[in-house]
């Protein structure tokens, strides 16, 4: 469906459109992906550090190597790492080179949790399974050119 009767809206420009365009695609599937992720009492930032902490895995990272990995730049990291001990999804311990850091690991259910959401990625991949493989290389292009601008 066109994005004009979508959201039932007259644009500037096409331009303005396709800004529009973005944020809206992207809340859709957004709202999509967090109703997965609540099935597992996961928050989207919690799900992408215990994503990162598997890429590590079984080499444990500071707070500060996550944050930079992070999507979103803004995430408090340490809160997030709290919470997700607090469920033993990671470990956490001193950093021998500097005891203000803490070194931080994903747990063995840190791992089965992912290894269960499995579903979950899959159903976020099919979001664009409509999209050949041309479209889809296309597709990653243009956003890769909007955030180089």
């Amino acid at each position: 469906m066109k994005l004009e009767d979508e959201i039932k809206s007259k644009f500037r420009n096409e331009y303005h459109k396709a800004v529009v365009n973005l944020y809206y695609t992207n809340t859709i599937i957004g709202q999509q992906f967090f109703k997965m992720l609540k099935k597992h009492g996961l928050a989207a930032p919690q799900f992408n550090v215990l994503r990162i902490l598997r890429g590590q895995y079984p080499k444990a990272v500071s707070i500060g190597t996550i944050k930079e990995r992070m999507m979103d730049k803004n995430s408090d990291v340490s809160r997030i790492v709290d919470r997700l001990h607090g469920k033993d999804l990671v470990d956490r311990n001193e950093c021998m080179e500097d005891r203000r850091q803490k070194d931080v690991m994903i747990s063995k259910k840190g791992l089965d949790l992912l290894e269960k959401m499995t579903s979950c990625e899959e159903k976020q991949d099919a979001i664009l399974s409509h999209l050949n493989k041309k479209e889809v290389t296309q597709l990653n292009n243009l956003l890769d050119k909007i955030r180089t601008k």
